[in-house]
């Protein structure tokens, strides 16, 4: 063999990565759903309960091929949360690590085109142009990612994730209103941004609409559905804590367990952000 060619969603992708790792292959990557790994030489690893992140140019596909023609029968139940996915790493981009003007316009832009036409394919799963924009806003956010950094969104998704086994995609949907609403002060003019670029009407915040967005789509909305047992809630926010807090400047505000634990809660319980 001389390549790897992955067809599929950000699993098939990461195991490409995981693959190349060792390999030096380059990648073919012909993603199916929303997740945008095939933009980003970002790889994640998971074993002993725990998920670790790290970045290497080896893993970066040297060929993407987007057809929306691939993505017609994708599941509503992995569409949402996927789109999710994607419009979570552009949220970050917006204040993670590295975050820049260009960037910026990029990630507003995804989030305008993820929140335009996720409803149209829920509606028709079939509709070639909604999804090929859904790829479109998908690319966007993986460049946006790639050319960034995480904050406590994606921190606490891969603290989840690797503790309890919860699907990536579905934490995006349960996770991403209540980590806005967390950061949500300490950031008001992207927290408006986002808004805008949602098309959020008078008076609703970022959060609460991205909360809509996900009940519209049926994407789950609560830990509890997606298989997280209450008793998760505090053994999880020490560790997301920790790993929000490791790298100065990684999140826009200082999180304490407290906070976490309020976060976590009304995330657990599928509460609407105020």
């Amino acid at each position: 063999a001389d390549a790897v060619v992955c067809v599929g969603g950000g699993s098939s992708t990461g195991l490409a990565k995981a693959i190349v790792l060792t390999t030096e292959w380059p990648i073919i990557a012909i993603p199916t759903t929303y997740a945008g790994s095939e933009m980003t030489s970002i790889y994640g690893m998971t074993g002993g309960a725990q998920k670790r992140t790290g970045k290497d140019p080896r893993v970066l596909p040297q060929t993407v091929i987007y057809d929306p023609a691939l993505t017609v029968d994708l599941p509503a139940n992995v569409t949402g949360p996927s789109a999710f996915n994607a419009i979570a790493h552009c949220v970050e981009a917006l204040y993670g690590p590295g975050h820049n003007p260009v960037i910026s316009v990029l990630a507003l832009e995804s989030i305008r085109a993820i929140s335009t036409s996720l409803g149209r394919v829920i509606a028709s799963p079939r509709d070639l142009d909604a999804r090929g924009d859904l790829l479109y806003g998908a690319y966007l956010a993986g460049i946006a990612l790639g050319a960034t950094g995480t904050a406590l969104h994606h921190k606490a998704c891969h603290v989840l994730g690797g503790m309890f086994g919860l699907v990536h995609g579905d934490m995006n949907s349960v996770m991403l209103p209540h980590a806005l609403a967390c950061n949500a002060s300490a950031v008001p003019d992207v927290a408006a941004r986002v808004a805008d670029a949602l098309g959020t009407p008078a008076g609703v915040s970022a959060a609460a609409a991205l909360y809509d967005l996900a009940v519209s789509v049926g994407a789950p909305v609560s830990l509890r559905e997606i298989g997280m047992p209450e008793s998760g809630i505090a053994a999880a926010a020490p560790h997301i804590v920790s790993d929000t807090n490791a790298a100065v400047g990684a999140n826009p505000r200082v999180v304490d367990v407290a906070s976490v634990t309020a976060m976590l809660d009304a995330a657990y319980r599928g509460l609407r952000p105020a």
